[in-house]
């Protein structure tokens, strides 16, 4: 348990402990081949911890854990894209407090419901700075045009052919048929590259039936 917490940060489940370490133990002291690593009893368990925290120069006390875990995860969420990146980094500050780690499945927990709120809130700025004549035009681009399916957000997807002449003064009308739509460095002022990269690559990867699922402002912001 003492290595365990000195390179973990947190006791794992004696049944998570690798085999090559329980037999390494078990041979340093002796113990016939096919010793278990058990307790006898729980408070056994519980007992030990104390000293090992001391030795390991670790406080115990999830409740500031986890208040400084959501504050650092509220704070990456801004910019930070995946939610591997934001555990990862929390679990440092956590570590560089001196305290005990929560178990993961805190972390993840957090990091969903924190990441979920920011992008939410990053969501409604975008639609709010987007004023409401600019929403319907955007929400035009998924209207379905000659009964084929097609729609004008197929055509804002497609990418722009080969440096032709007659491609290149259809890419200039293109250009100004976007910029009419509405300013866009105006719609995501303040908000990081890499959630304009992950709003924009989640708007890709949708297609048109998708989008319309999603809840009105997520929907323009995204297109946005």
């Amino acid at each position: 348990m003492l290595k365990s917490y000195q390179r973990m940060g947190c006791f794992p489940k004696l049944e998570n402990v690798p085999e090559m370490v329980v037999d390494f133990v078990r041979r340093q002291v002796e113990l016939p081949e096919g010793t278990r690593p058990v307790y006898q009893a729980e408070k056994t368990a519980k007992n030990q911890r104390g000293p090992v925290r001391m030795r390991a120069g670790v406080r115990y006390d999830q409740a500031e854990a986890r208040r400084i875990a959501e504050q650092s995860i509220r704070r990456e969420a801004a910019a930070k894209i995946r939610p591997a990146d934001l555990i990862y980094i929390t679990l440092e500050k956590v570590v560089e407090a001196g305290l005990e780690l929560p178990a993961f499945s805190t972390f993840d927990t957090v990091a969903s419901k924190i990441r979920r709120e920011v992008n939410t809130a990053i969501c409604d700025g975008i639609h709010d700075r987007i004023s409401p004549a600019e929403r319907a035009g955007l929400a035009r681009l998924l209207e379905e045009r000659g009964g084929d399916g097609t729609t004008l957000f197929n055509r804002l997807k497609k990418p722009a052919q080969g440096p032709s002449w007659s491609h290149f003064k259809r890419l200039t009308s293109r250009l100004e048929w976007v910029d009419g739509l509405g300013d866009t460095e105006v719609w995501v002022d303040g908000v990081a590259a890499g959630k304009v990269t992950d709003f924009a690559g989640e708007a890709d990867a949708a297609d048109v039936a998708e989008l319309r699922d999603y809840k009105p402002v997520k929907r323009i912001a995204l297109v946005a």
